[in-house]
C-alpha cells in the first residue's frame, strides 16, 4: 500500500501544472519577427520625417517655399485691387514675419500635420491688425453637441488658452486637408509616407553601421577546440566578447588586425544579396516619399527612371499639380476669413500670370482666348480670371 501511494504521488508530481490565458486560443503566434514601426503621432512623425530625413525635409521646404513665393492678387466682381487693408495686413502680418514667412509656416504645418491654424489679433473696432500661425500639435478642437467646433484650445506646457468660435467671425482660421476618417482634423502627406520614411531611415542607419565597421561585412569566430569538439567555457566566452568589444569594434579600431589563438578561426561573411540591395531599397523608399508629397523625384535629385522628359517639364508639373492647388486652397480660405471681418466679398488668390514655371502655358492661354473672335471682352476677361467689364469698357 505504501509503495502504491508513493507511485501515485510520483505520477502526480511528474505532471506539471499548466496555466494558460483564457484568450490564448485567439492569439495567432508567428515565427517571423515583428516589424518595428515608428510612432505615428504628429511630434514623432515630424522628428523622423522632417528633422531626421533629408528627403522629407527637402520635399516640405520645396513645396512651402514655392507656394509662399507666389504673387497674390485681391479682387472682387468689379476690379482688382492694388491697395487694400487686407493686402497690407497679409503683406505685414506681424512684427516678426512678412508675407512669405507667414505662408511658409502655414504650408509647412499643413504638410507635416494636415492642419493649419491662423490667429487674428483684432483692434478695438474688431478689425484684425496682426496674423499669427499657431502650431498644430498644440491645438485641440472642441466640438459642440451638433459636431461643429465651438472652441479651440491651445496648450503650451501646463497652460491653456481657449478661443471661442461661437461669434460672427472666428478668431482662428482652421485650414485642413482631406481626411476620409476624421471629421475635425486633416491627413498630412507625411502620415501617408510614414512607412517609406521608416524604411529610408533604417537604410541610412544600416549604412552608418557598416561605415562604423570600416565598410566591411561582419564575420564569425569559430572555435574548433583541441580535437575539433567541445564548447567554450563561460570564462573563455566572456573574455572573448570583452576583447572584441574593446579592441575590434568602432571606427577607431577599423582595420586593426585580430590575433586569434587556442583553436579560434575567423570566417568572414560576404555581403548577402539582401545586403547588396539595400541602396536600391533606400532609393525606392525615397521615391515613395516624394510621390506622397507630390514632388517629382527628379527635382529632389533621386536617381531612377526619368518619368518626365526634362527638368522644365517636371518643374511645370510640380507647380501645376502640387503647389498651385495647395496655394489656391489656403489663400482662398484666408481671404474669405479676413473678408468676413470687414463684410466684403473679395477673393485672394495666386497670380498665375506671374509664375515663371507656367509662363508658356499662360502665354498659350492668353493667345487662345484673345484670338477667339466669337467671345466678348467681358467673356474673355472672365476666362482669364480678371474682373468682368461691360461692353463699353466701363466697370460694371
Amino acid at each position: 500500500m505504501v509503495f502504491d501511494f508513493l507511485r501515485r504521488s510520483e505520477a502526480k508530481a511528474e505532471v506539471p501544472e499548466v496555466k494558460a490565458s483564457a484568450a490564448g486560443p485567439l492569439v495567432a503566434h508567428m515565427s517571423a519577427g515583428r516589424v518595428a514601426w515608428s510612432p505615428r503621432d504628429t511630434v514623432s512623425l515630424t522628428k523622423q520625417g522632417f528633422s531626421g530625413n533629408p528627403v522629407g525635409f527637402r520635399a516640405v521646404k520645396l513645396i512651402a517655399e514655392a507656394a509662399a513665393a507666389l504673387p497674390l492678387v485681391l479682387q472682387d466682381n468689379t476690379c482688382r485691387f492694388s491697395d487694400h487693408p487686407l493686402l497690407r495686413l497679409v503683406g505685414a502680418p506681424n512684427p516678426a514675419q512678412g508675407r512669405a514667412e507667414l505662408f511658409e509656416a502655414i504650408y509647412g504645418q499643413l504638410l507635416l500635420t494636415g492642419d493649419g491654424y491662423v490667429e487674428a489679433v483684432c483692434a478695438e473696432d474688431g478689425q484684425p491688425v496682426e496674423l499669427h500661425v499657431l502650431r498644430s500639435d498644440r491645438m485641440r478642437l472642441v466640438p459642440g453637441a451638433d459636431g461643429w467646433p465651438v472652441a479651440y484650445e491651445y496648450q503650451v506646457g501646463g497652460r491653456k488658452h481657449r478661443y471661442d468660435v461661437s461669434g460672427p467671425v472666428s478668431p482662428v482660421c482652421h485650414i485642413k486637408t482631406f481626411h476620409p476618417q476624421d471629421d475635425h482634423y486633416g491627413l498630412s502627406p507625411i502620415q501617408a509616407a510614414a512607412q517609406a520614411l521608416d524604411v529610408h531611415n533604417a537604410a541610412s542607419r544600416w549604412s552608418k553601421g557598416l561605415l562604423d565597421n570600416a565598410a566591411r561585412p561582419s564575420g564569425a569566430i569559430v572555435w574548433r577546440g583541441v580535437d575539433g569538439q567541445g564548447n567554450l567555457s563561460p570564462d573563455q566566452y566572456d573574455r572573448l566578447v570583452t576583447e572584441i568589444e574593446t579592441h575590434h569594434q568602432g571606427a577607431r579600431n577599423a582595420g586593426r588586425p585580430m590575433l586569434l589563438e587556442g583553436g579560434l578561426d575567423w570566417k568572414p561573411m560576404g555581403f548577402s544579396p539582401s545586403d547588396m540591395e539595400f541602396q536600391k531599397t533606400k532609393e525606392a523608399a525615397a521615391r515613395e516619399i516624394a510621390v506622397a508629397f507630390g514632388v517629382p523625384p527628379m527635382l529632389l535629385g533621386i536617381p531612377g527612371e526619368a518619368t518626365y522628359a526634362n527638368y522644365a517639364e517636371a518643374h511645370r508639373a510640380f507647380y501645376r499639380l502640387t503647389v498651385l492647388p495647395l496655394a489656391t486652397k489656403v489663400t482662398a480660405a484666408i481671404g474669405r476669413w479676413l473678408a468676413d471681418f470687414a463684410g466684403e466679398a473679395v477673393e485672394l488668390k495666386p497670380d498665375l500670370d506671374q509664375v515663371p514655371a507656367l509662363a508658356a502655358e499662360r502665354d498659350a492661354h492668353w493667345n487662345r482666348v484673345s484670338s477667339a473672335d466669337f467671345l466678348t471682352e467681358a467673356e474673355k476677361r472672365q476666362m482669364l480670371g480678371l474682373p468682368a467689364l461691360s461692353e463699353e469698357g466701363a466697370v460694371e
